[in-house]
Parts: C-alpha cells; sequence; structure tokens
C-alpha cells in the first residue's frame, strides 16, 4: 500500500480541484504535492473561496472543525479531504 496516493482511484476528484485552483482562483499548480500554503499561491481569502467551490463541486462542507490547515496544504490532501468527505456523506 503505501507509495501511491490513490491517484487512479482519485484523479477525476484531483484534475476537478487543480482545475478550481488553476481557473477560480488563479493558482498555479506545479504538482499534487506542491505546498500551496508555503509557497504563498494559496492565502486565507483563497482559502475561503476554495471551501465554497469544494461545497458547490462536491457537496463537502467545511465546518470550523475541519479548519486544519493540513488538510489544504495541496492538492494530494485536499483530494484526501473530499475524497473522505464524500465517502462519509455517501448517499444514503
Amino acid at each position: 500500500m503505501g507509495t501511491s496516493h490513490a491517484t487512479v482511484v482519485n484523479e477525476p476528484i484531483q484534475e476537478q480541484i487543480t482545475k478550481i485552483l488553476s481557473e477560480m482562483l488563479l493558482v498555479e499548480v506545479p504538482s499534487p504535492e506542491t505546498d500551496l500554503i508555503a509557497t504563498g499561491a494559496l492565502d486565507s481569502l483563497g482559502l475561503v473561496e476554495l471551501f465554497v467551490q469544494l461545497e458547490n463541486r462536491f457537496g463537502v462542507r467545511v465546518d470550523m472543525a475541519d479548519l486544519e490547515v493540513d488538510h489544504f496544504r495541496s492538492v494530494a490532501s485536499i483530494v484526501a479531504f473530499v475524497s473522505a468527505r464524500r465517502s462519509e456523506g455517501a448517499p444514503r
């Protein structure tokens, strides 16, 4: 298990998140592991817009309890966050 970030399974989500970042937030994403916060590509305003887009696109709500910066540090971590939230909130 270990070396992949489940990229094959999550590729559509990853593509959509990359598209949100590049087209809506105008954030260049060199790789899924790029630290968007440390590089300054994503600031607090960008994070708020990202939260709105995640809710609109994936039906994933970001609550105050979810506001751990590591969830949103890179495309890979955002994919993991969205995947986990979607599986928790799967249609009943």
